[in-house]
């Protein structure tokens, strides 16, 4: 019986504990593939995922890992064959189905993506669903009309794994992009991936007792949520945009109808998680051509199995910077 090693979350009697064990191939799901993973990247749902966090992970114990980027083992399907490099992401891999990091993992074959020719397995998890869910609010930003000619674009939580690739994506568009953080520390490091203007949070907050602020913003891809993405929403020049694809400062903000009805603005909802695979599938080979991000290392963060914990505390308590990229090669 082939066996493989995976990182492992019990829930006990003081909480929930976290481990590296050998499982049975055996052991996992039934699904159309076998897929051998060789990398998979470390995002905030699963860190929530490995905590108990409400929403994410229902039954216990549980392997963790939204992404995975590997190869075929065993295909039950004609449309995939052993030997084809594959993306999965999104859908149920990681939350309640054995996820990436694991060095083996089932899925149904809907699930996979084609590695594009653009890509290595490796960049595709430096870019992950942290970097998907970042392109996906770019293109729906664009869709509604965003260009560079229509002013700067205000990247929140410019740090983290959507921000940073957001401020990558826009600025090798063409866009003017202004970065918010809450890390003084890193202002060279946004500067250096290209953020024109650092903003401060508490700059960022500033006017949300304000119904109104001045109008800035030709675009925003906002990952924090709370007050700081209304403020932002108050701050769009006429008919512009903000995409909404994260919580990490809370799920709820203080709002009126003002900005809409006065500025006709547009708040959209950015999920990457039950995207269709067409959809997703059309991204991705954008992102391994047209939209293909030069210098993508600057924002990886090297991981192995045993190093994986500690990133995951780091990553809850908002001290990750870019991409925690697992690899998982013995």
């Amino acid at each position: 019986m082939a066996t493989f090693r995976a990182f492992w979350v019990e829930r006990g009697d003081k909480g929930f504990a976290r481990s590296i064990i050998s499982r049975d191939v055996d052991d996992l799901p039934a699904g159309d593939l076998l897929i051998e993973v060789r990398y998979s990247s470390l995002n905030y749902k699963d860190a929530m995922s490995a905590t108990g966090r409400p929403g994410v992970t229902r039954n216990y114990p549980h392997t963790p890992g939204i992404d995975a980027a590997g190869t075929v083992l065993e295909s039950s399907v004609d449309t995939f064959s052993p030997g084809d490099a594959v993306i999965a992401m999104g859908f149920d891999l990681g939350m309640n189905t054995p996820g990436g990091f694991g060095q083996r993992i089932r899925i149904p074959a809907g699930w996979a993506i084609p590695l594009p020719a653009g890509l290595t397995l490796e960049q595709a998890m430096i870019l992950g669903t942290a970097g998907f869910t970042a392109a996906l609010s770019v293109e729906k930003l664009e869709s509604a009309g965003m260009t560079p000619a229509g002013g700067p674009v205000l990247v929140t939580g410019a740090t983290g794994g959507v921000g940073s690739v957001a401020v990558m994506v826009l600025s090798q568009r063409g866009y003017t992009v202004h970065a918010v953080t809450g890390k003084s520390s890193q202002h060279g490091f946004l500067r250096e991936i290209g953020a024109a203007v650092v903003v401060g949070r508490e700059a960022a907050l500033a006017g949300a007792d304000r119904p109104l602020l001045r109008e800035t913003w030709g675009g925003v891809v906002d990952t924090v949520g709370g007050d700081i993405l209304f403020n932002a929403v108050k701050s769009l020049r006429y008919g512009a945009s903000l995409a909404a694809c994260g919580l990490v400062a809370s799920p709820a903000f203080s709002a009126t109808v003002l900005p809409f009805i006065l500025r006709h603005v547009n708040l959209l909802g950015i999920d990457s998680v039950e995207l269709p695979i067409e959809h997703k599938i059309a991204l991705w080979q954008k992102l391994g051509g047209d939209w293909r991000i030069d210098g993508l290392d600057a924002l990886k963060q090297p991981l192995r199995l045993a190093e994986l914990s500690p990133a995951i505390d780091r990553i809850l308590a908002g001290e990750m910077v870019g991409r925690g990229v697992l690899q998982l090669d013995d």
